[in-house]
């Protein structure tokens, strides 16, 4: 199940060092590290950019202008280096002191695509004359999670430098991170440590390869590689056998399974596994993740969970593993959308809202052409769910204002949706781009040709079909503002009636302000309020007890959210006592929502990726939903899910089903993910 952070490492990792057999190492413990080594190199030394000169505890790497980055992925830490696309780019690299005789390196690679060309050399300057050592054109791996580990002997002469030359398509390139400089192992291969991992990562319908639990297989020594021949495991913890479609057990790296060839494959019903295949190992860690595939029509009250058994070798060692599973299991969600889905490359910006019939109406980003955003071929798309998000209907196209390529694609996007509860008339808002008139090409002036433009439309048959669309920026931007959008997420209707949607705006100054428009009259005219606080942009809006509005917003300050209050329509604001302080934030859209329960009485709700904390650095990934029992003035860890803990582009939006549940509907890396929650889990007594 879902773990709050208190408990998250346990939940992470969990070691299970061996102490059976003739292949462990003395003690069963893994070898220890040269301490004349250099230190491995991470690459976060600077900011992220391009490189030309960076000095590590390891060295000194050079580069010409234009052949290589400091790049936001990663293997550990949160950055790496990265060769960038074109031909022949070059990284050299001068050790800090000279590798002695029976020295190696080591470092993880990724390919940054599939597409040819790509050659990736590795030369020693030994003396006057470079020495190719390595040639990686078949080696590395195309992957999202470095899964080539790579190791080459140094030559016994001392190299003075290294260098590192790729050649790839354009934009494209290859990345590297954690280098190290060690002694060469020696000795037949051991195996030093058995370790299963469970991350929080959510098993979705419609998606295949869902992971479930990680296994480490740490291996020492280089003569006689050992290979696995067989992984023995269960699906005990796991509600319903028969919803579970296919188990496989696939090679990847420890932030989950690669896009490589399985390692084995079985049926699941049973509950019990055994994927047979051979896989051999080499020094340091190995990576292997049960991955499973659900049935359509699987629960999402449902738990998908694993256990390792044993490993067994190709010599017949059998080795068991002692904690084969860490405490908790994977909770079922729905892909709603998935990249390729009606041929689109990427779904982000999701918005989610319910009926008074109790329809959920998603809506979100069609980026047709790729990840970025507007200006772009982007439209807002919607999938309507009629059983509280168990299925959803297949897509409509809700706002396109077209595709011409002389205007760059006439995208809108970023949507916000919103019930008004008088009529059920359904409200979505979006942002249009005739041409470059988005966050940084938009000026001054009213038309879509100098500005962006504030576009409604709305439904009054529960989403099956809608108006068209409706240019409101008449109403409510000022003419010397460079640009007026919406949420994006989800508006609300207070109790008097009156419409609300989050809204921001860039002023003359381009400083961005978080805000509101509203409607009194049901949508038919709009009225905008003033700013909450320069750097502020997406917002969430609630209606607490007291009648006064919250606004909790997106600071590009960074470290921790904005919020304020307001009691005449965003005319004035005041900081809230938990302004910049009770939720920490890592620069990027969260959701708000007020429930008044029955039984837990009054609930404010918080999803956003859950960094940075001490430890933690920033990032979106970590997803986690946040309650507060006093109109938002504490947020108790005890009360913080973490629902997801995988990178992703971090948007989310939350919204009540009936009168117990919540959903929220999600981005994972270009796709857009729906889970569900009682309420009664989210609110374990502190």
């Amino acid at each position: 199940m879902s773990q709050s952070p208190a408990n998250l490492g346990r939940v992470i990792a969990r070691m299970a060092l061996l102490g059976a057999a003739a292949l462990l190492c003395p003690s069963g413990a893994a070898q220890k590290p040269d301490p004349q080594a250099p230190p491995k190199t991470s690459f976060e030394e600077r900011a992220a950019g391009e490189l030309t000169l960076l000095e590590t505890a390891a060295g000194r790497w050079t580069a010409a202008p234009g052949n290589a980055a400091i790049a936001n992925y990663f293997k550990s830490g949160r950055q790496c280096l990265r060769l960038l696309g074109g031909e022949n780019r070059t990284v050299e690299f001068t050790p800090a002191t000279p590798a002695p005789d029976g020295s190696q390196i080591s470092f993880w690679a990724e390919r940054w695509t599939a597409r040819e060309p790509f050659r990736f050399r590795i030369e020693a300057l030994l003396g006057a004359e470079w020495k190719e050592i390595y040639a990686g054109d078949q080696e590395v791996k195309v992957g999202r999670h470095f899964l080539s580990r790579v190791t080459i002997p140094l030559p016994e002469a001392t190299a003075q430098k290294l260098r590192f030359v790729c050649t790839s398509p354009a934009n494209a390139g290859l990345l590297l991170d954690d280098f190290e400089i060690t002694r060469r192992p020696s000795g037949p291969m051991k195996i030093a440590g058995l370790t299963t991992v469970q991350p929080v990562m959510p098993v979705l319908i419609r998606k295949t390869n869902n992971p479930v639990l990680g296994l480490r297989i740490e291996a020492e020594g280089a003569l006689n590689p050992l290979e696995v021949t067989e992984v023995r495991a269960t699906l005990d913890g796991t509600t319903r056998l028969r919803e579970v479609r296919a188990a496989r057990l696939l090679p990847g790296a420890p932030k989950g399974p690669g896009s490589g060839s399985e390692f084995g494959s079985t049926v699941a019903s049973a509950g019990v596994l055994s994927f047979k295949g051979r896989q051999a190992l080499a020094p340091g860690e190995n990576w292997f993740w049960i991955c499973v595939d659900l049935a359509e029509d699987a629960s999402l009250e449902g738990r998908v969970d694993a256990t390792v058994d044993a490993i067994v070798l190709d010599n017949g060692t059998v080795l068991p593993v002692k904690d084969g599973s860490p405490a908790g299991a994977q909770r079922i969600g729905v892909a709603v959308r998935k990249r390729g889905d009606d041929g689109v490359a990427n779904y982000r910006i999701p918005g989610l809202a319910a009926t008074q019939k109790g329809t959920l109406i998603g809506v979100y980003d069609i980026r047709r052409a790729g990840g970025g955003d507007l200006p772009g071929d982007i439209d807002v798309g919607m999938s309507r769910s009629a059983d509280g998000g168990r299925t959803w209907e297949p897509m409509r196209v809700i706002m396109d204002m077209g595709s011409d390529p002389k205007w760059r694609g006439d995208g809108i996007g970023d949507p916000a949706v919103l019930v008004d509860p008088a009529n059920n008339r359904i409200w979505v808002a979006g942002l249009w781009s005739h041409g470059d008139r988005a966050w940084s090409g938009s000026g001054p002036g009213m038309t879509p040709e100098e500005t962006g433009q504030l576009i409604l439309v709305h439904s009054d048959d529960d989403g099956l079909t809608w108006s068209k669309p409706i240019n409101i920026t008449g109403q409510v931007k000022k003419p010397e503002w460079r640009l007026l959008l919406q949420g994006p997420g989800r508006g609300i209707a207070l109790k008097d009636g009156t419409l609300v949607f989050a809204a921001q705006f860039k002023d003359a100054q381009k400083i961005p302000h978080s805000t509101l428009i509203y409607s009194w009259d049901h949508g038919k005219t709009w009225v905008i309020g003033t700013g909450v606080k320069s750097q502020t942009t997406e917002a969430q809006i609630v209606e607490l007890g007291d009648g006064s509005i919250m606004i909790n917003c997106r600071d590009d300050r960074g470290g921790a959210r904005t919020i304020a209050t307001t009691r005449d329509l965003g005319k004035t604001w005041t900081l809230h006592p938990t302004d910049r302080k009770a939720l920490n934030e890592p620069v990027c859209m969260a959701s708000l929502l007020r429930i008044e329960h029955p039984k837990f009485g009054p609930l404010l709700l918080f999803s956003n990726p859950n960094t940075p904390l001490p430890g933690v650095p920033r990032g979106r990934y970590n997803m986690t939903i946040k309650v507060s029992t006093d109109e938002g003035m504490t947020w108790p860890e005890a009360r913080h899910t973490l629902y997801d803990s995988r990178l992703g582009a971090g948007y989310s939006c939350l919204t009540p089903i009936g009168e117990n549940h919540v959903g929220v509907l999600y981005e994972g890396l270009n796709e857009i993910f729906f889970l569900r929650f009682s309420l009664e889990e989210l609110m374990r007594a502190p």
